[in-house]
């Protein structure tokens, strides 16, 4: 229960099962959350629609299988201060003159919990949707017409039947080799008709920019073709933040941040992916004074001092980041005078 004085301002830290005081203000005691922001770049690799016959028409391997990869480019941690809703003080502050309005501006970081709220932020989505590099269709010809013979029974003019020779085309579907094999015949005759002009052995007459354009168009045509073989990488650049916050006075210093995916970053419970944690190392801290031997009871505000905490990133046994930051929680709460906040 917290009493009132005349003149007095007393404080009182709350459980979980306590009600609130009637008239009195609650705050919380502040505590560190350890935000990650971290830049990836996940390479998805689609093997060509020619690959298996890379070799027999081109002379190269070729990989035949899809695979994706994920690459961590930056990490940043920043330490964030919040309210602990866990560790809440009720605080009457009595008839001090201009208490009130003193106290809540000396609380305008936040840590002053009137009510619950909710930021109606707007949502995007995250990742992108994975599309076919290969969906426009083949570069060659999927059709061919073919023709073939067929016998028809007719009688001649003396009245027998003999067989008569009748050609018939027909549109069929192309096998993927003979697919393969046209399209390693256009390449290399764009590397021919490249050597051409680079040579001067052609019709057509190029020189300064035109000669640019019309190498650079073969190039960009021979890369196609040969991503029907060699397959296709695309890269896509995410940004995302995870956040870890210590336990306060509990043992554990260690705490699984996110995992690392083949098809990118993934929340610290999915199993799927291999761990980056975040280890802290707390510094000596001295003790401070506590309700326990506190001279009054009165005309006292809680607070929280932080201990420093040496804190690393870690993938496996390799250091990504470290720094030296304040954890709150980590550290310990003790009292000031009123007078010394409250003029």
């Amino acid at each position: 229960m917290l009493m009132l004085g005349a003149g007095n301002a007393n404080a009182q830290l709350l459980n979980a099962s306590d009600n609130v005081p009637a008239g009195a203000v609650i705050y919380s005691l502040p505590q560190t959350s350890i935000v990650l922001k971290v830049d990836v770049a996940v390479k998805t690799f689609t093997a060509g629609p020619y690959a298996k016959y890379a070799q027999k028409y081109l002379g190269v391997q070729s990989k035949s299988v899809n695979s994706q990869d994920c690459e961590i480019l930056k990490i940043e941690m920043l330490p964030c201060v919040e309210a602990d809703l866990n560790s809440r003080v009720a605080v009457n502050l009595g008839t001090i003159k201009g208490a009130s309005a003193n106290f809540l501006e000396l609380c305008a970081q936040g840590l002053v919990v009137t009510s619950d709220s909710y930021t109606n932020a707007p949502t995007s989505f995250r990742f992108n949707v994975a599309t076919n590099p290969f969906a426009k269709g083949e570069l060659v010809s999927t059709l061919d017409n073919v023709t073939t013979t067929i016998y028809k029974s007719v009688k001649n003019d003396a009245g027998e039947l003999e067989q008569v020779p009748i050609q018939q085309t027909q549109i069929v579907e192309k096998n993927i080799d003979k697919r393969a094999e046209e399209t390693a015949s256009l390449i290399f005759k764009l590397r021919q008709k490249r050597i051409d002009i680079v040579t001067g052995e052609t019709d057509a007459t190029y020189s300064g920019e035109a000669m640019g354009a019309a190498l650079a168009e073969i190039a960009r045509l021979e890369e196609e073709y040969l991503s029907m073989f060699l397959g296709k990488t695309t890269v896509t650049n995410l940004t995302q933040t995870f956040d870890v916050i210590p336990e306060a006075g509990g043992n554990k210093l260690m705490y699984v941040a996110f995992r690392i995916a083949d098809q990118g970053l993934v929340p610290a419970n999915n199993v799927g992916g291999r761990p980056v944690v975040v280890e802290l190392e707390p510094e000596k801290m001295s003790s401070l004074p506590s309700e326990n031997n506190a001279v009054s009871s009165k005309n006292r505000i809680y607070f929280r001092v932080p201990r420093i905490a040496n804190v690393k990133v870690k993938d496996g046994q390799k250091v990504l980041l470290q720094s030296r930051m304040p954890i709150y929680q980590l550290g310990q709460n003790s009292f000031i005078p009123v007078e010394a906040l409250i003029k």
